[in-house]
Parts: structure tokens; sequence; C-alpha cells
């Protein structure tokens, strides 16, 4: 096998550190350019978050299954809020640090039927200091969520406190049909006379930080394709730059080892402590044998 020493001299240090800054440049690219597809992509998810809203009996009847085109869609929901149904979701990060807390979660009597469907009026550190439950009608504009579906177990079932907004799970507190679905009150809303925010209609919220959704609707599949696009092409430069250093260096270890092949003494040249005596004869302990008659 050919020595690879030779491969660090200083004359080739120019062609590795160009290859390195070469596949490095072009990881870092190819990086940047994949978040920024993901960055717009989340951003376009937020903006259709500020669809206009339509009735959610328009969107999901309440024996219907999730819509899953539907997910964040913001809907207005008028109805009468059912308080003695209220209970906490446990588990949710909110607030301006982003501290562990509950959701508070109060089911609306949809006008025009008998079914209800669970409404999230915000966020709170502390469920017990949460202000009393909201009655009477409302009418406001909220986020739909599909159920959450969740294999931690309820540690009380008999508590007003659950791990995760199930559906199924609600629906043994209450004495009503539930819409396959829950609602997060919208404290954002597109441009018109939407009951949201002060125009909102007893919606249940003050005293309490707004919640956001737990999922959000889905981008268009080529949303900022061109940026993920770019990342690909910027990873494909990387892997070139690096095959053709590998060339070179293979081409360099071939060469060296034909040249090997031509002067077998070559090769213990290049071993340190063998040094050529005054006949031209390396030594393999260095010692260098004197000439004599």
């Amino acid at each position: 096998m050919p020595s690879t020493a030779h491969l660090l001299a200083p004359r080739y240090w120019g062609i590795h550190l160009l290859a390195l800054v070469l596949v490095g440049a072009a990881v870092w690219l190819g990086v940047w350019q994949v978040e920024a597809w993901q960055t717009r992509r989340a951003a376009e998810a937020v903006d259709l978050t500020l669809v206009q809203p339509e009735p959610l009996t328009e969107v999901i009847g309440a024996n219907d299954p999730f819509p899953g085109d539907k997910v964040g869609q913001p809907v207005v929901v008028a109805g009468t809020w059912l308080p003695e149904a209220t209970f906490s979701v446990s588990g949710r990060v909110g607030g301006p640090r982003g501290d562990d807390g509950s959701w508070l979660v109060t089911p609306l009597i949809v006008d025009g039927g008998e079914a209800a469907v669970l409404v999230v009026r915000g966020w709170t550190a502390d469920p017990e200091a949460a202000p009393s439950p909201p009655t009477g009608p409302a009418e406001l504009v909220a986020w739909l969520q599909p159920s959450e579906g969740s294999a931690v177990p309820d540690p009380d079932p008999d508590d007003d406190v659950l791990p995760a907004l199930r559906v199924a799970d609600a629906a043994q507190r209450v004495d009503l049909d539930l819409y396959g679905a829950y609602a997060v009150v919208a404290d954002e809303v597109a441009a018109g006379d939407w009951p949201a925010g002060d125009r909102a209609t007893n919606p249940g919220t003050e005293g309490l930080v707004p919640a956001r959704p737990a999922e959000l609707p889905q981008a268009g599949r080529f949303t900022a394709v061109r940026n993920l696009l770019y990342g690909i092409e910027w990873w494909v430069f990387g892997g070139f730059a690096a095959f053709i250093w590998w060339r070179h260096v293979r081409d360099l270890r071939a060469g060296r080892l034909a040249e090997q092949e031509a002067d077998p003494g070559d090769e213990r040249r290049d071993e340190p402590g063998d040094e050529p005596d005054p006949e031209g004869r390396p030594q393999p302990d260095g010692h260098v044998v004197p000439s004599g008659p």
C-alpha cells in the first residue's frame, strides 16, 4: 500500500482547504434554503387561519366526521353556554413566557339544534383561580380543530381535568350530543364585521390568555417549493465538490504508487529515520554505514 503521508504536504493544502470550503458552504446554503422553505410554509399555515369565517353548521354537522380539509378553519358559532359542564385540559403551554398551564373548555349549545360544540375559551396558569364560566347566549369566531387522540389515561376520571381534549371523553360529562370537533376562540380574524374581539357576544374570554390552535391548516403542496429545490441543488453541488476532491486524491495516490513501483527504494525514503549513506543506501536504523575501500 502506498503511503498517504505525502497527501498532507503543504503543496496540497490548497486543494484540501478549497474542498472543505466548497462542501461546507454548500451544506450551509442547502440548510438555509430548507429552513426558508419550512418558514414560508409555516407562515402560510398561519395565514390560512385568517380566511373568511364560515358558519359552523355549514362546515360540519352534529353527526358528521371531521372534515380533514377544514383544520384551523375560522367558524362563526352562535348558541348558549353550558357552564355546569366546564372542564380544563392540562399540560398546555401559553402566556408570554410559554408557561405550563391549562385550557378552559365550556360546551356551547349551537342555535338551531340540540348538539353542543366544545369551545376552548382561553389559557390560564391556574384553573382554580380562573374566572367563573360564562352563561347565557354567545356569538363568536373560533378556529375549528379535530378531536385529539391520546394514549395518556385520565388519572382521575371523576375530576374536571382532562389530559387531552378528546370529544369521546368530554361526551361523558355532557348530557347532549357533541360535534366531532372542538373550537378555539379566535383573537385574530379576517377583515370584516365578524363577531370577534370587541364585537363578539359573551365569548367567555375575560381574564384568560388567548389560546392557540393545536393544529394549523396544511400549506399548499407547492408552497415555497423553489426554496426546497434550491436546497437540494446546493447539497448536490456539495456532493459533486467532494467527489472531485476524492478523485483528485485518488489520482495522487495512484501516481505515487506508480512511482514507488518504478523505484522500490523511494518508499523507504519517505519513512522517518531513513537517511541515505554516502553511497545512497538507506539504512533501516538510521545509521550511516561509512564508506570503505
